[in-house]
């Protein structure tokens, strides 16, 4: 079983930094879907990342029509900030056999509309006051589900206590 984080259209490079840092450290297999707002060796984008790149699952396709078709049947979920259903609401464990798919829309537009309503049922919301922001930022989203979908999963293969050479709390 796989976690993926699915970005669409991602436009600021230290979101898709921070994003893939993430996935680094959760080993969670990160998807592109092109057009990018940037260029992949942008050096804000490596900055973000800073030395995570090599640890990162990185899959690049040419548009949201081809990853439907790498997609198939395995499971996906839409963050967005109009779902009906919160992103808690979802018991993840049920998908520890199979690979689970978290799909982000891009940051000044979201995710396409007519995709969402026709995919309405997998769409999950971050709850939020929206009379203070427009929206959350895209890293954050990220982070916050993707922990939530491995709290779930128990951690699965992730340390949970590391001792370091040099440990403060020795």
């Amino acid at each position: 079983m796989t976690n993926h984080i699915v970005l669409y259209e991602p436009l600021i490079p230290p979101n898709t930094g921070n994003i893939a840092r993430t996935c680094a450290a959760t080993d969670t297999h990160l998807h592109l879907i092109e057009p990018l707002g940037f260029s992949l060796d942008d050096k804000h984008l490596k900055r973000a990342g800073l030395d995570y790149w090599h640890s990162v699952d990185v899959t690049l396709h040419k548009d949201l029509e081809h990853f439907m078709a790498y997609l198939g049947d395995r499971k996906l979920y839409l963050i967005t900030k109009f779902a009906h259903h919160t992103y808690t609401e979802v018991d993840y464990r049920q998908q520890a056999d199979e690979d689970l798919f978290l799909m982000f829309g891009k940051e000044t537009t979201g995710l396409p509309e007519d995709f969402m309503r026709d995919h309405e049922a997998q769409c999950l919301r971050l709850p939020m006051d929206d009379t203070h922001v427009r929206a959350l930022n895209l890293s954050n989203c990220a982070a916050i589900v993707i922990y939530e979908v491995l709290r779930q999963q128990d951690f699965n293969q992730l340390e949970k206590s590391h001792h370091y050479d040099h440990d403060k709390l020795d």
